[in-house]
């Protein structure tokens, strides 16, 4: 009998902590052989991400997990073997009561947000013990051993290594897009919150001296766009150019689409977790928006990665690629490190594909929480 699995997920900012549990529930049935359950409280969210939801449906299947509605007015349902809260969510307390009641205990797993920080290590399989005879664990995703990994589909690097060796793949998937790059264009994709940066760096890309063709999906950033270009709105497909610089609109794909314009392109800007990660698998540089955290904790989490990201790399290019990712973060200006950035390009690009490569020497996240699971039991 398959082991069942519930994944709890209140989404907040409307896409990153849905869109971590929905690649994490699809690769535990695909790949791993047990029941998933997902329940969310957004579904109107979750249907951008993925159009076949439907969100005035308690329940329905996509891609061998059930999605499941997440009531005020909880249902009565049974406890799953492991449950997962993720993200610091909190579980509806019937929830709660039926898992107490349970013949044999529940594996109640607390996800936590991704971080590189040292600590992380040190805290990732603890446990917590809880009331009414109930203990949870915290598991932390992470970069280095004695975390959980980071979310990897099996073969989605040699899928995305024979998808980059193959340009009509790529001019066929742009196009799908309505999106023509000029011959020697540097490609770059921009999903971001707002950020008082943009207009320096659109302003250093624009005056450069090589063409840069920047594709920007529906999202938070578009108002920054809009006012730099100074235009009254910016609909799907919009094309404007000013000097070497093409900005195009492109409209906000599903997640398997968007690992396609990732791999399509030379340089993903990002935000928050859920794209972060995917940029890395991408193997291209890459600029992190972190999503802002009370008393500044993100700040912390940013330098730490940056800290591993840039360990092989020269100085001068980690300091260049360092002080890039600082200023779009601080809302500072980023003409000279983007300056600096373009001077190391060949290095950094190497780096984000041995990074990848390092990455992936680990085992994914999935699948250590499935080994969890096992040596719990």
């Amino acid at each position: 009998m398959k082991a069942s699995w519930d994944i709890f997920c209140c989404v907040v900012d409307n896409f990153g902590d849905i869109g971590v549990t929905w690649r994490l529930a699809r690769q535990l049935a695909a790949e791993h052989d047990v029941a998933v359950r997902l329940w969310v409280d957004d579904l109107k969210s979750f249907e951008r991400l993925w159009p076949a939801v439907q969100p005035s449906l308690a329940s329905q299947r996509h891609e061998g997990v059930e999605i499941c509605q997440w009531p005020q007015q909880w249902p009565a349902v049974q406890a799953a073997d492991v449950v997962i809260e993720a993200f610091g969510c909190k579980l509806p307390a019937d929830y709660r009561a039926a898992m107490a009641a349970r013949p044999a205990p529940a594996l109640w797993l607390n996800l936590e947000y991704l971080s590189a920080e040292g600590w992380v290590s040190g805290c990732h399989g603890l446990p917590s013990p809880q009331p009414d005879r109930l203990q949870k664990y915290f598991f932390f995703p992470g970069f280095v051993e004695k975390t959980g990994g980071l979310l990897r589909e099996s073969g989605l690097l040699a899928r995305r290594q024979a998808f980059q060796a193959d340009p009509e793949a790529r001019r066929a998937f742009l196009a799908s897009l309505g999106v023509t790059v000029a011959p020697g264009a540097r490609l770059v994709s921009l999903f971001a919150y707002e950020n008082a940066s943009l207009a320096g760096w659109f302003d250093a890309m624009a005056a450069d001296a090589s063409p840069t063709h920047v594709l920007v999906p529906q999202g938070r950033v578009l108002g920054d766009v809009q006012a730099w270009l100074a235009v009254d709105e910016l609909a799907v497909g919009a094309v404007h150019r000013r000097g070497a610089l093409t900005v195009q609109v492109v409209p906000f794909v599903r997640q398997d689409q968007y690992d396609l314009l990732l791999w399509s392109c030379d340089f993903n800007a990002v935000r928050g977790e859920d794209s972060f990660v995917r940029a890395q698998w991408a193997g291209q540089p890459l600029l992190w928006h972190i999503y802002e955290q009370e008393e500044y904790a993100h700040w912390e989490k940013l330098e730490a990665f940056l800290a591993l990201y840039v360990e092989a790399l020269s100085p001068a290019a980690g300091q260049a690629l360092t002080d890039l990712w600082r200023a779009w973060n601080q809302g500072l200006a980023m003409a000279d490190s983007w300056r600096r950035v373009l001077e190391h390009w060949p290095e950094l690009a190497a780096n984000a594909r041995q990074w990848g490569e390092k990455q992936a020497a680990q085992p994914d996240l999935a699948t250590a929480l499935v080994q969890f699971y096992r040596n719990w039991i």
